[in-house]
């Protein structure tokens, strides 16, 4: 029993060290503070097409407070209100705009789709790409489909809230218990998505599934000890003052790309442990047909 135990905890120092060295070669802080840049640059186009988006369909409106206010307040912590009110101010200016212009804004959100893309499949060491026509259509597909989905999502996570109240005289804090948990399964969902879908490689669920549970836990840690920081260590105002909002929103920004990254390293490293071991039982010869030795022993 104390050696199948020692065995276990050699193998997974042996797991934490692969994977320890794999997002150091793979330089995920230099990619994390990349696509936050992408990020800040593309974060007022992207969430004005994906409103834009959700306009078209006027089944939408009555959840849209909703969706604002579950975005802001489990995505960006502490300074989700104020963020909120910049940014509405700027998707309202954007009412006025040109064709041109609202043409540029969907170049801008497609490139940072483009820059997820390729930032996740060079994780997933893929070096063959669709073509470019194909890539533009994924592209343009999750930026039109994505915000529906969600809206889908938050529409009937209302509506089963709303459903759970009327539960309450049976069972107390029912309504309350569904709130909390829908955040989680939410963020693992989206998390399970991206892995699943986004590498233009063959991805199994299992491995997703535990690659989005870690982006998940170390997602909600981040946004609690963030939380803590601006709340109890108010710093950051005395330095910038009025311009406090713009490091506070991209140091945030960067935590969440390390977030995923750490998550699609995981991801990466059980598949890429899976894939060597399948190939270790086709290459090793006691994996031959016994008939084989057999036919030979009679001869």
């Amino acid at each position: 029993m104390q050696r199948t135990w020692l065995t276990y905890w050699q193998s997974g120092l042996r797991f934490i060290r692969l994977y320890l060295q794999r997002c150091q070669q793979d330089q995920i802080g230099m990619i994390g503070g990349y696509l936050a840049y992408i990020s800040l640059l593309s974060l007022v186009p992207l969430i004005a097409v994906m409103f834009s988006m959700l306009k078209a369909f006027p089944m939408f409106n009555q959840f849209r407070q909703n969706i604002e206010a579950f975005v802001y307040a489990n995505v960006i912590p502490s300074r989700g209100e104020e963020i909120q009110t910049y940014v509405s101010q700027f998707i309202g200016n954007t009412g006025g705009m040109t064709a041109v212009g609202i043409s540029a804004l969907v170049c801008v959100a497609l490139l940072l789709i483009h820059n997820i893309d390729k930032s996740l499949n060079k994780i997933w060491r893929v070096s063959k790409r669709p073509r470019p026509i194909i890539s533009f259509s994924i592209y343009w597909m999750i930026l039109t489909l994505g915000p529906i989905l969600f809206g889908s999502s938050i529409a009937l996570s209302s509506y089963l809230i709303g459903l759970t109240r009327f539960a309450d005289d049976y069972t107390p804090g029912l309504s309350t218990l569904l709130l909390g948990i829908v955040p989680y399964l939410m963020s693992l969902a989206a998390f399970f998505i991206l892995y699943l879908v986004v590498p233009n490689i063959k991805v199994r669920a299992r491995h997703a599934l535990c690659g989005a549970l870690l982006a998940m836990l170390l997602f909600e840690l981040s946004k609690r000890g963030f939380a803590l920081y601006i709340t109890h260590f108010p710093a950051y105002d005395t330095i910038y003052g009025a311009l406090a909002l713009v490091p506070i929103l991209f140091v945030w920004i960067y935590l969440c790309w390390l977030v995923v990254l750490l998550g699609a390293e995981l991801t990466a490293l059980l598949q890429q442990i899976a894939a060597d071991t399948e190939q270790a039982d086709i290459d090793d010869p006691d994996q031959n047909n016994p008939d084989d030795d057999s036919s030979e022993t009679k001869l």
